[in-house]
């Protein structure tokens, strides 16, 4: 499919919201049209309705996320005897609504089968226990250790993307041999080179956006939590409150407020700034060296997958070196569905090796099953290779009890509006207590 897939899985809270544009219903292939009055009853497909974002932002685009996700529900088609039917969100027919607010209002009123959910409102539902336990479908056996512990809440596995969505720097590797930088590794090699891209005239090196700031908060916070050997002994500790989530985000925010005091990034315009849409043309115009993105936007050309330049995709700094994150969507069933049984094996045959073959082979993404593998593009090797070797950190796990992603986006764009760093981090300390009464 972001924040996803879109990012495609964005919000990515922001990867997906930015980027839907447009609405589709999944058209009938080119059958003769059966003329008799009566329809046998053997050949009445079973409907499962599914609800999605559109990810198309350009009509003379090939939609490669879309295009891929069809495949495999085409194969579930053909082998369940199911008719899929597209329930898609546009932003101009929800007005003031995000996707996501969207999707809590159609979940929780039972309007469709299958679900496509951001972080944040897999982790909502989750915890309300109204959607399906899909631990006990057949193909959830092959996904990887990091899709389970992401989005399994109260002992269920609620939600199964079809697509592990990466975030990472998207650099423009020219220019950074041109004033002759190594890629940054740690929060102070990445401020070094900002401080000489701007002193060579390039006045705001890093293009931003009101959603996808928190990568470098997240990248920062939790690169020991995530890759120190400890992970389960601190989660339960920040569940149980004996830790704070605000002494993991201050280095990150203190980062941030440090490049905006110096003018590498733009606060305001960012506040107000959608992905892509804003950063995007200064970017591929070689006036920003620096932007952030999901790892399908080096892939389509709907975003930066045809540059007049060297383009490499990298991790975040961190003090372990650079540091993909990772927020994790996912397709999830009502259990209020019409039609729970059809949507459940539907998504089973949507994850099963053979559909995410055909997915990742189309999207050159990673797969959520761990028997899936597929060559990236050369800008996207050194995002791949820090996966491959299991470093990274969640932006997203439903296994804390304060929701992450789409809280800390909401903390950033306070930071960006003028608040404090001491009034961010009290911020955080608010919601971790309420998280921890609930």
């Amino acid at each position: 499919m972001k924040r996803t897939q879109t990012r495609r899985f964005k919000k990515l809270t922001a990867i997906f919201t930015a980027v839907v544009m447009a609405s589709m219903l999944l058209s009938c292939t080119g059958k003769e049209e059966d003329k008799n009055l009566i329809v046998p009853e053997n050949d009445v497909k079973k409907p499962v309705v599914m609800f999605s974002p559109m990810e198309k932002t350009a009509p003379d685009v090939e939609n490669t996320a879309r295009s891929a996700a069809d495949k495999t529900i085409v194969m579930a088609e053909e082998k369940l005897g199911v008719n899929v039917e597209y329930s898609t969100y546009t932003a101009e027919n929800y007005q003031e609504k995000t996707y996501d607010e969207v999707s809590l209002d159609r979940v929780r009123n039972h309007m469709d089968d299958i679900y496509l959910l951001n972080p944040d409102t897999i982790q909502a539902l989750g915890e309300e226990d109204i959607l399906m336990d899909l631990s006990g479908l057949e193909n959830a056996k092959n996904l990887r250790g990091i899709v389970k512990t992401a989005n399994t809440i109260n002992g269920k596995l609620v939600a199964i993307p079809q697509e592990v969505v990466a975030y990472g720097l998207f650099i423009n590797k020219d220019m950074f041999d041109q004033y002759h930088l190594e890629l940054p590794e740690t929060p102070e090699d990445f401020l070094e080179c900002c401080r000489v891209f701007q002193e060579n005239g390039i006045q705001t090196p890093v293009g931003a956006n009101r959603w996808w700031l928190e990568t470098f908060v997240l990248a920062q916070g939790y690169a020991d939590l995530y890759n120190g050997g400890n992970t389960e002994a601190e989660i339960k500790a920040l569940n149980s409150g004996e830790k704070k989530y605000s002494d993991y985000m201050r280095p990150g925010f203190e980062f941030l407020q440090e490049m905006i005091d110096r003018g590498y990034i733009d606060a305001g315009k960012a506040y107000v700034s959608e992905a892509i849409e804003a950063e995007g043309p200064d970017f591929l115009a070689q006036k920003t060296p620096i932007v952030m993105a999901y790892w399908d936007a080096a892939n389509t050309e709907t975003a930066y997958g045809n540059p007049d330049f060297e383009m490499l995709v990298i991790g975040f700094p961190s003090s372990r070196g650079q540091m993909p994150v990772m927020p994790m969507t996912g397709f999830a069933v009502g259990v209020g569905s019409e039609h729970t049984e059809d949507a459940m094996a539907t998504l089973n045959e949507m994850i099963s090796d053979e559909a995410l073959q055909v997915y990742t082979e189309t999207n050159k993404v990673i797969s959520p099953s761990k028997n899936v593998e597929v060559d990236c593009i050369p800008a996207l090797k050194p995002l791949n290779d820090k996966i491959k070797e299991n470093i990274f950190v969640l932006g997203s796990n439903a296994g804390m009890k304060m929701e992450q992603w789409g809280n800390t986006c909401q903390v950033v764009r306070m930071l960006l509006n003028g608040a404090t760093v001491d009034e961010c981090m009290n911020e955080f300390d608010r919601l971790q207590e309420e998280a921890i009464k609930k």
